[in-house]
């Protein structure tokens, strides 16, 4: 949602998304924000910020490396192809968003609140703490590809979740 706009990212800051997924997240918090206004329904946002779990979508990139990692170590794949490494977003774990999300339900009166962990780390990091895991460098085993760079990038997502 928040796109190009520069870290950290809050309730307060712009959404510049950069991506059809990204207007329409944006699309649906306005939606909300417009119930809650006009007909007094009780309606919060959770603006939740990279959230991981075992059942994340092998099309993630954070699922792609985990589970190249595994079937590199064993000899079923030799090479992952990424895009660009230096893609930074601010990663949390699924089952501490959820509480987040009950616990905005929980509020007395509606609102918006982002979740994030207030961290941020490249995709090149990722890498060194996943294939670190099982003893192998993942320069010898990651290329570049052109293919996987997105059309309009988002560089750095970090989130202020102060409010929350």
């Amino acid at each position: 949602m928040f796109g190009s706009t520069p870290p950290p990212q809050a309730e307060a800051s712009p959404f510049h998304p950069r991506s059809p997924y990204a207007a329409s997240k944006c699309a649906a918090h306005w939606y909300t924000v417009n119930y809650r206004e006009a007909y007094r329904i009780f309606a919060s946002n959770g603006i939740l910020f990279n959230h991981e779990s075992p059942r994340r979508g092998e099309n993630f990139v954070t699922r792609k490396i985990t589970r190249a990692v595994g079937r590199i170590k064993i000899g079923l794949q030799s090479k992952l192809f990424l895009g660009n490494l230096q893609a930074s977003r601010d990663w949390g774990f699924v089952g501490d968003y959820v509480e987040a999300m009950w616990m905005m339900l929980q509020q007395e009166k509606p609102d918006d609140y982002v979740v994030a962990t207030e961290e941020s780390h490249t995709v090149e990091e990722f890498l060194e703490v996943a294939f670190s895991y099982v003893g192998l460098k993942w320069k010898d085993h990651v290329v570049i590809d052109k293919w996987y760079f997105r059309p309009a990038e988002v560089d750095n997502l970090k989130g202020d979740s102060s409010k929350a």
